[in-house]
């Protein structure tokens, strides 16, 4: 039902000292794996939800991490991840879009936080038949989320198969 992270992580080709945000972090299901991937590296886990920063913080010292930084923050907002401009390689943002009300300031905020050819790994729903999943009028089809991160400068890469209920789309900030 869920898309693998590591799957989805390696077809995203991070190297081993890169600055990472996961975006809606939630409770960690892509910062954990991500962070091993980038050990050298650092791993902020953006989440406006203080419960998912505590089950974040939990799992990185179970797993012996020291390359996460859980941030509280609001992703809708310009400087609401508090990180500074253009200091990220690569943002996850999974299973949020269709979540996300002001997608504008949204695309918007990863824009100024990733560095000019610094990548996205975009996961999202692609249908809204799963009971678990988005609901039909939340899903955002992968044909106009890539067109709205385009219109904001965005330049697709390439499509990942995510899963069966999933689209991944890889953009650089250009």
């Amino acid at each position: 039902m869920f898309a693998d992270p590591v799957k989805n992580l390696k077809a995203f080709d991070l190297r081993e000292n890169m600055i990472v945000a996961d975006l809606g972090a939630g409770s960690g299901f892509y910062t954990i794996p991500v962070a091993k991937m980038v050990p050298m590296g650092k791993v902020y886990a953006i989440e406006i939800q203080k419960d998912f920063l505590t089950a974040i913080n939990n799992k990185v010292k179970e797993a012996h991490l020291s390359n996460v930084e859980c941030l509280l923050g609001d992703v809708e907002k310009k400087g609401g991840t508090k990180l500074k401009d253009n200091i990220i390689d690569a943002v996850i943002a999974s299973n949020i879009f269709f979540q996300v009300i002001d997608k504008d300031k949204f695309i918007d905020e990863i824009k100024r936080i990733l560095k000019i050819g610094g990548k996205l790994l975009l996961i999202d729903w692609s249908d809204g038949s799963s009971a678990i999943g988005a609901s039909f009028d939340k899903v955002v089809p992968k044909n106009i989320a890539r067109e709205m991160f385009e219109n904001k400068g965005f330049t697709w890469q390439r499509d990942i198969d995510a899963g069966a209920h999933h689209y991944g789309i890889i953009l650089v900030n250009k």
